[in-house]
Order: C-alpha cells, then sequence, then structure tokens
C-alpha cells in the first residue's frame, strides 16, 4: 500500500454484470456467478492490502428472489458452498464477516451457513466484510422507522429525539461507518436499493467493467480513482 495515497476508509460495491458476462461467453448464468466469486475473493486481497477498514458487497438484494427459482437455489448453493470453502482463509487473514439484511426468507441451511461464517469470524481485526443478503435500502429505512416509532409510543424516547443518528442507529449498519466510496460495476449509474441512507455524501464510481473482470488490479484502479477526487460534504 502507498502510505500518501488517500485511500477510504469503507468501500461499498454494486456486484454487477455477472449475466452478461456469462451471456458474451456463451455460458449459463450460473457460471458467471461461479466467476464472480473469483471477483469477490480478489476484491477482498486487494481491500486489506490496501488498508481498507471495511468492505460492503451487495451479494443478493431483496429483488432477487423475482429471479428463476433455479436460479436463486444455485445461488443459495453457492453462498453456502462459499462459506464451507472460504471460512478457514478468512480467518486467517483476520477478516470478520457480518451480514446485514433480512434473515427470515432463508431456508434453515443458508441461515445455519450465515450464522457459521459470523461466528467463525468474528475475532477478524483486519478488514470487516459486509455482506448485503437479502437486502433492501428501503425496507431497512422503514425498519428502522417501526423500531422508533414503537419505542417512542413504549414512552421509551419521545418523538424530538428521533435525530439522524437514532436513525443511523437503528439500521442494520449501525455501528459501521457509512461508506466513503461506492463501486457498480458493469457500467449501470444507480444504487439500485443499496444503503440509500449512508451513501448520502459517498463518492460514487462506475467503470464499464463486468463484474466477473473485475479484480485487483481493477480495484487498485479504483482507489487511484478515488484518491484524486476532493470531498467537499456540501462545501464550496
Amino acid at each position: 500500500m502507498n502510505e500518501s495515497k488517500r485511500i477510504p476508509a469503507h468501500v461499498a460495491i454494486i456486484m454487477d454484470g455477472n449475466g452478461r458476462w456469462a451471456e458474451k461467453h456463451g455460458k449459463p448464468r450460473y457460471e458467471g456467478h461461479i466467476e464472480g466469486v473469483k471477483s469477490v475473493k480478489a476484491c477482498i486481497k486487494a481491500a486489506a492490502r490496501n488498508g481498507v477498514r471495511y468492505l460492503t458487497l451487495y451479494a443478493f438484494s431483496g429483488e432477487n428472489w423475482g429471479r428463476p427459482a433455479e436460479e436463486v437455489d444455485a445461488l443459495m448453493g453457492l453462498f453456502c458452498q462459499c462459506v464451507t470453502e472460504q471460512t478457514p482463509e478468512l480467518i486467517e487473514e483476520r477478516v470478520r464477516v457480518r451480514l446485514i439484511g433480512r434473515r427470515d426468507r432463508f431456508s434453515e441451511q443458508v441461515n445455519a451457513h450465515l450464522e457459521r461464517i459470523e461466528r467463525e469470524t468474528a475475532g477478524g481485526d483486519r478488514l470487516t466484510l459486509i455482506l448485503a443478503f437479502d437486502y433492501s435500502s428501503r425496507e431497512e429505512i422503514a425498519r428502522a422507522a417501526r423500531v422508533l416509532a414503537e419505542r417512542a409510543a413504549a414512552g421509551e424516547i419521545r418523538p424530538e429525539d428521533i435525530s439522524e443518528k437514532a436513525v443511523s442507529d437503528s439500521l442494520y449498519t449501525a455501528g459501521i461507518p457509512d461508506p466513503d466510496f461506492i463501486i457498480r460495476t458493469s457500467g449501470e449509474c444507480r444504487l439500485s436499493n443499496f444503503l440509500l441512507w449512508q451513501a448520502s455524501y459517498a463518492e460514487m464510481y462506475f467503470p464499464q467493467v463486468l463484474w466477473p473482470d473485475f479484480g485487483q488490479e481493477e480495484f487498485d484502479k479504483a482507489l487511484e480513482e478515488y484518491a484524486g477526487r476532493e470531498r467537499r460534504y456540501g462545501r464550496l
């Protein structure tokens, strides 16, 4: 890592383009997801090497349940396989995994794998890997509003106590700093219901590269792009 280079503490990535990559190479969509896993591994390594402290990956959105059942089942199977195969390496590399999103729509098997990877990597202190799994930002914000409304109704807080911090503390990402840098691969320029509250002052980057082709070199290039920007936070 170049010590003089400005490094974002928190990078979030919308991993887009697996299906298009598969189509481009004449392969079934599932092959695109398998290739995408290689990019996940590469970016974890690149993030840790560069000193990024938090890396959030949009792994499965709430809207993804609308995909064909065969593809959803394959994705769940791939996730469970990755947990089994990659957990020992994550522990060795001191990477802590944290999941954000709903848990109630997964099978018992998938939930068991979610719990396992969080539990077994809890001691990681080099990089926190946040997997947004069955995640919807609008649902997250609505859930936070319900939590605060219930607390107000119970007399625990007053309506005037509901500040921006109170909302942030009620989100799935409580305790995690907002992302400094959001990357969406494949050239699409939208957030797609991802970290809408948390992205208020994040820098955005939309490379044309499809996710399975986004490796360590592309990650380093993205950090160079970030380092060249000036974050103003509304100031002149």
